[in-house]
């Protein structure tokens, strides 16, 4: 079964897999950076568990948990 960015605990690194779920939003993300072979780190999660901040290339950004949850990743040790 895939690990989607969803499951993972803040302070873990991933490199990005596949992206999945409605063309816009792949596209949106895609424009953001968020492509396969991207390595990515869970800064931290909402009091309420959404949004959650993560870190790539450089930047920060906030994703709803449902975003979260169409992006497949491998964790990194």
């Amino acid at each position: 079964m895939p690990t989607t960015l969803d499951t993972l605990q803040p302070g873990q690194h991933a490199t990005i897999q596949s992206l999945t779920g409605e063309v816009e939003t792949i596209g949106r993300l895609m424009e953001m950076g968020f492509v396969a072979g991207t390595p990515l780190r869970v800064v931290k999660f909402a009091p309420l568990g959404d949004p959650i901040e993560v870190a790539i290339r450089g930047y920060h950004f906030s994703l709803r948990r449902q975003e979260a949850a169409g992006i497949v990743v491998e964790a990194t040790p």
